[in-house]
């Protein structure tokens, strides 16, 4: 009874279904990403812009008006940056909360996806290794990583698709985070 037996009871790991997945949850962590940055971006309009720099030059033109003689056309400029600072607060009020809502429908649907290409990856792969490994690289963790896998011997781990699906998440939450700085 040689290796080739034991082996012989658990499918062999698929080469290529290992880097296949995590390419699918990378991809899945910077769309989201994508999406989150994108509405951070998309949180400043035109109109927010053209009031914010009105507001400045009204505070200038009244700051240059500082004489007794010319107090009452400061106050004016004054009051009417006022104005158009409340103008922006409210602009900015109904801007954030239509984009908010846009951008949180586009992340449910994403998670609905993301949820469901798992689900698949996980009835697809279940009790068939993703990845074979060296039972040294994984010493006090072979047995959990072979969960799922369906074997688990002294010199070869074969990775289930629960474990690998668990270590991609963290890596592409990692790679992710690097990626932002």
């Amino acid at each position: 009874m040689g290796a080739e037996e034991t082996l012989g009871a658990a499918q062999p790991a698929r080469p290529i279904a290992a880097p296949i997945i995590f390419l699918i949850v990378i991809a899945f962590h910077f769309i989201t990403w994508g999406l989150e940055r994108s509405q951070k971006r998309a949180s400043m309009n035109a109109k927010a812009i053209q009031l914010r720099t009105e507001i400045k030059q009204l505070l200038k033109e009244a700051s240059t008006l500082a004489q007794p003689s010319t107090f009452a056309q400061a106050a004016k400029l004054r009051r009417l940056a006022a104005a158009k600072e409340k103008e922006l607060t409210n602009c900015q009020e109904t801007h954030t909360k239509e984009l908010k809502s846009s951008f949180e429908y586009y992340l449910q649907i994403i998670f609905v996806v993301k949820i469901v290409t798992y689900f698949l990856l996980v009835c697809w792969f279940w009790r068939t290794p993703v990845a074979a490994i060296s039972w040294r690289l994984v010493h006090p963790f072979g047995k959990l990583l072979s969960w799922g896998g369906g074997f688990y011997s002294s010199d070869i781990v074969l990775v289930g698709i629960i474990p690998w699906l668990v270590l991609t998440t963290r890596v592409s939450k990692f790679v992710s985070y690097v990626f932002q700085y």
